[in-house]
């Protein structure tokens, strides 16, 4: 299994070199799709040997994902391995008609709940009809373009790992700012107090301290300049002030939680208060 472009944004130029390898050992390649945004219109996996790959539906088609709804995803695969998916297919019959083949004696067999998020799904093809081939490739371009927008001027802010050329993303680390005893995650949490969702704390693990930064297409110019002028004021605040950091979020109505605790026992339902604290008041 390859992801391309990588977790840091680096795209796999050889890829069809990496294919033709595994294909001559009697391997197969597994792409994995998380990063479709800086791909699709300017190349196809398929042709450059990747013989299956998933297409995460959010990030790239418009899909809610982890606490703002289902993640879901369909699997794409080369002709060669068509016959082996699972039960049912859906073709067109004589008729015309859609229907559901179960005559499928290669199949791997059905697999539970093989709608999926059928929601997702949907909305995920109005977004590819929406846009069209030439609105998806635009999609792409500017997804790209904001990245690189951002790594430009936030470059010596934040360290830099990886001088590559990047795509839909780029990473820092938080390497300057440990100078003042500050890491990644103190900076994300004073991010909240400037408006702004936190980026990716501490991933990918080959990053030790790690800023992932991925705006996608969505984000406007201003957007970004406001994003990109709040990160530069907490790296001026780590110098002058680090303790305003590592105290943040100062305008949230609760601040700093014991992230340990909550690592090691977490409530997942809620829980009716006991009848004496009710009649307290």
């Amino acid at each position: 299994m390859l992801t391309n472009p990588s977790t840091i944004g680096v795209y796999e130029s050889d890829l069809h070199k990496i294919a033709e390898i595994l294909h001559r050992k009697g391997a197969l390649l597994y792409m994995d799709g998380a990063n479709m945004n800086a791909l699709v219109g300017k190349t196809q996996p398929g042709t450059n040997g990747v013989d299956v790959m998933h297409l995460n539906l959010h990030k790239t088609f418009s899909t809610p994902h982890g606490g703002g709804g289902p993640g879901s995803g369909p699997v794409a695969v080369k002709k060669h391995l068509e016959p082996f998916l699972p039960v049912p297919t859906l073709v067109t019959k004589a008729d015309g008609l859609l229907g559901f083949d179960y005559n499928r004696p290669h199949s791997i067999g059905r697999v539970r709940a093989f709608y999926g998020n059928f929601g997702m799904h949907i909305r995920a093809l109005a977004y590819i009809l929406a846009n069209g081939p030439d609105g998806l490739r635009q999609t792409t371009e500017d997804a790209v373009l904001n990245a690189n927008y951002i790594r430009k001027k936030l470059e010596g802010v934040f360290e830099l790992p990886y001088k590559t050329s990047s795509l839909h993303e780029v990473v820092f680390n938080d390497r300057l700012q440990q100078k003042k005893g500050v890491k990644t995650g103190d900076i994300a949490k004073r991010l909240i107090d400037y408006g702004f969702h936190p980026y990716t704390v501490s991933f990918p693990l080959i990053v030790p301290g790690a800023l992932m930064i991925e705006p996608t297409e969505s984000e406007s110019l201003e957007e970004l300049d406001l994003f990109i002028d709040a990160m530069k004021s907490i790296a001026e605040e780590v110098e002058e002030n680090p303790e305003l950091i590592l105290t943040a979020p100062h305008t949230t109505r609760l601040s700093r939680l014991d992230e340990v605790r909550a690592a090691r026992q977490p409530i997942l339902r809620w829980k009716p208060k006991a009848k004496s604290q009710e009649s307290a008041k």
